[in-house]
């Protein structure tokens, strides 16, 4: 088994615990930092007074220090290194949008502490030339972190909505740093109201520093073999359209890009929490296959999605799954594919895109499926179709979950780091090790895309909502952090409702054609082994949820940890 040394963007399921199983789906032992070094969360203290709460403070960050010992102490006994800049530099994606009262110095010397703890990645490339670093950079989305040092949720709409408007288009870095406020006209933008918009630009500034210094100082000399850039919660205009514009034109320009993009260096798109799922496939694809470039091909069911932006996004869906089959090391084909993605944008479409599916599994075709049609969550006709087929279950790669490009970072991921280990190893205690660990994991997208994020979340919510601990929380507000909104009775009540709920869904998906192994007369099976023309399957057998494993991530009802494990 190969050693990564992997630091996530923060400690949230889908950038730590779903990326990790994933590596071991591949046969990647991917180690981490302690749980103490990565704990992220929210505002952990209410300021009340009497029976209202006038705000909140003291979030969690990563021990950055910490994080680069970790990286130092761990670099020889490891074969490849997949970094965030966000928990290294910041303490994890929120730290990285923490308000600055002051401005930061001029680059490339803006600020020493941070490129102390980035100057890691540079000393161990150095030491270790041939070990593969592949680095996971954002640029700051636009809204600000609702709960997050008394942010509210307030702030998080004006800022939105004000960073989202278009600003002078600017080409130079200086310029674009100075102009955050301007408009299209010329026109400076006026005040706010729930939040300091200096402090949010002078963090803005520092970011976007810290992105250009990653492109500069480390993958321009090297340092950094590939880099990926997500751009997080993003739109077609406003102060992120310059920041990508420089992105773009420095790939082309430095590293050797075209149209922005340089799939051997440097890709840049709209994804952040896909990133870690995306970089896993491609490290994977480095460690088995030396870099062989997988031949992926895209089926639509549905509109085509060249037509389709995210409200999230800049770039289209179909530009966007280019983009990441670059990220993970793949290229794009128009027929003989490796791996098939069948898309699925149009819920009218869902019995064509199973039919394809069953097709394939006919054909012993590689494929992953993308649900494309729920806005956040699994969508319902489409999540039956699937589901009702036994082939479902032999998917490489499948997700429902969030924006466009995190759904495309998680399913291409799983596949394109499945893929790699099945077609080079033959050890049978490794194929029956990644066999779990795979079934598991695609079996909990299910579980949590669908069972959890389009049904059970509504009852979570509708209960923390209705016992809001304080009398001025907004009526849809309670359940965005729970662990101060609620009371600890209700909170408790809360927490024994979702184990309860994913404790009923577990076997009645468990019981759906997808899933059912040895007993049924059309037994659905995944994949343990590709050789050649020739598959290995192995024969689902159960599935298991222990009575306290789901829990609320950061106390909200956004997210939860949820580990289910299956049996073949």
């Amino acid at each position: 088994m190969k050693n990564v040394l992997y630091v996530p963007l923060d400690d949230r399921p889908v950038n730590l615990d779903d990326v990790v199983r994933q590596g071991c789906s591949a046969g990647l032992n991917l180690i981490t930092p302690s749980s103490a070094d990565l704990r992220n969360g929210l505002d952990t203290v209410a300021i009340t007074s009497g029976s209202e709460i006038l705000g909140t403070r003291k979030p969690i960050y990563g021990n950055t220090a910490n994080l680069r010992q970790f990286i130092l102490d761990r670099a020889a006994s490891v074969d490849g290194f997949i970094i965030s800049t966000d928990m290294l530099a910041y303490g994890g994606l929120i730290g990285s949008r923490r308000l600055r009262e002051c401005d930061s110095g001029d680059y490339p010397d803006y600020d020493r502490s941070v490129t102390r703890l980035l100057d890691v990645i540079r000393r161990i490339k150095q030491r270790y030339p041939s070990k593969p670093v592949y680095v996971l950079d954002t640029i700051m989305r636009l809204a600000t972190t609702t709960y997050v040092e008394g942010l509210t949720y307030d702030a998080y709409v004006e800022s939105r909505e004000l960073m989202g408007r278009p600003r002078r288009s600017c080409t130079r870095f200086d310029d674009i740093l100075s102009d955050y406020n301007i408009s299209d006209t010329g026109e400076p933008y006026g005040s706010t109201t729930h939040f300091d918009k200096e402090a949010y630009y002078n963090t803005r500034r520092h970011k976007f520093k810290t992105n250009h210094y990653i492109l500069d100082q480390l993958t321009r000399p090297g340092f950094i073999d590939f880099l990926a850039i997500g751009v997080d919660d993003a739109n077609t205009q406003g102060v992120q359209i310059n920041e990508i514009r420089f992105v773009e034109q420095f790939i082309d320009h430095a590293l050797d890009g075209r149209g922005g993009q340089n799939p051997d260096r440097a890709v840049i798109l709209p994804d952040a929490d896909g990133l870690g799922h995306a970089l896993v496939a491609r490290m994977a694809n480095q460690l088995y296959r030396n870099g062989g470039k997988q031949r992926f091909s895209i089926q639509y069911y549905g509109p085509d999605g060249s037509t389709i932006i995210n409200p999230y996004e800049y770039m289209s869906v179909h530009d966007n799954l280019l983009r990441h089959i670059d990220m993970v090391g793949g290229r794009h084909v128009a027929e003989a594919p490796d791996i098939e993605i069948i898309a699925i944008t149009g819920a009218d479409e869902a019995s064509n895109a199973v039919h394809r599916i069953q097709t394939n599994g006919d054909n012993s075709q590689a494929t992953l499926a993308i649900d494309f049609v729920g806005q956040g969550a699994a969508n319902a006709a489409v999540t039956d179709a699937l589901l009702e087929q036994p082939v479902t279950g032999r998917l490489l790669g499948y997700s429902g979950w969030n924006t466009a490009g995190n759904k495309i970072g998680i399913a291409l991921g799983m596949a394109q780091a499945r893929y790699a280990f099945l077609v080079t190893e033959t050890q049978e205690s490794a194929l029956e090790k990644a066999l779990q660990a795979h079934g598991s994991l695609l079996f909990k997208r299910f579980l949590k895309d669908y069972y959890y994020k389009a049904v059970t979340i509504a009852e979570i919510r509708a209960y923390s909502r209705s016992h809001a601990r304080y009398s001025n929380i907004p009526q849809n507000f309670a359940d965005q952090h729970m662990l101060l909104f609620n009371s600890p009775e209700d909170y408790s009540h809360l927490l024994t409702m979702l184990r309860e709920q994913m404790q009923a869904h577990t076997p009645a998906l468990a019981s759906r054609k997808a899933f059912v192994g040895a007993d049924s007369t059309s037994a659905a099976a995944n994949v343990k082994q590709i050789h050649g023309s020739t598959w290995t399957l192995a024969a689902y057998t159960g599935a298991d949820l222990e009575l306290n494993d789901p829990n609320f991530k950061w106390g909200r009802a956004f997210e939860i940890t949820l580990q289910p494990s299956v049996m073949f």
